[in-house]
């Protein structure tokens, strides 16, 4: 017999506060991992149920509502994907995932709300300028974002669902995309996502809009932080091909 995995707040507990002194996080993501540790212990206090026949007694601990925390959201989630399968196109739909490089990962987090708005705005700007060139089509798509890799490194990174397809630019019929594996080229994707995103970040910081800190002080000078965003063109800008999903239609 396997032996049962642990559960997050499990890892949690054991090695929470080890990874707390190692990684630097918010006061928002500590009390998140606060949050996931207590869940359905003591901690929060809970309800005893008891049999008023043989007197046997049950106690359930309390959860601690965090969206964040997997046994609280299970059946949230749950419930929540039912409702949208019902949304869902009789078409196929893809994945494609964009993420920055890693020399901008510090700039992204002392500006977390300027640098992943221009994350979501270049994806967006990407997607549609590309679709309507290749398929001459304007569709809509699903974006989430991820800041944290598996190794629970900063990572940050957009994973987008799209439709195999869109409404003609005239309105006149559905148009559909030409691959059956593929949505879109890929290497079109990445060259026209990296100019977007570093052109956002020129303008941002040329109208203030962007803060240095600590060990990013030298990118206030306009010199230092070109030489950032000219490094980044060295590096790979990855953006995942736009695979084909198994996407069930009903439950």
């Amino acid at each position: 017999m396997s032996a049962q995995r642990p559960t997050l707040a499990a890892v949690v507990r054991t090695h929470g506060e080890r990874f707390c002194r190692q990684v630097a996080t918010s006061v928002e993501q500590r009390r998140v991992l606060s949050d996931i540790a207590a869940c359905r212990t003591e901690v929060l206090g809970g309800h005893v149920f008891e049999c008023d026949q043989c007197g046997h007694r049950k106690v359930a601990y309390n959860p601690c509502g965090n969206r964040h925390c997997p046994q609280c959201q299970a059946t949230a989630r749950a419930e929540w994907l039912d409702k949208r399968l019902s949304d869902l196109l009789p078409v196929a739909y893809f994945h494609v995932v964009f993420t920055l490089p890693h020399q901008l990962g510090p700039l992204a987090l002392q500006n977390p709300r300027i640098v992943y708005g221009i994350l979501f705005r270049a994806v967006a700007q990407t997607l549609l300028e590309v679709g309507e060139k290749r398929l001459a089509a304007r569709f809509g798509f699903l974006a989430v974002l991820h800041t944290w890799g598996q190794t629970l490194g900063h990572h940050a990174h957009l994973h987008c669902i799209v439709p195999g397809g869109g409404i003609a630019l005239d309105g006149s019929r559905w148009v559909r995309c030409k691959g059956r594996r593929f949505f879109l080229p890929v290497r079109m994707l990445r060259q026209v996502f990296r100019g977007k995103v570093l052109d956002h970040l020129r303008r941002a910081f040329l109208n203030g809009k962007l803060s240095f800190h600590g060990q990013l002080q030298h990118l206030a000078k306009e010199r230092n932080f070109r030489r950032l965003l000219v490094s980044t063109k060295r590096t790979p800008w990855w953006s995942t091909p736009s695979r084909r999903l198994a996407v069930p239609r009903s439950r």
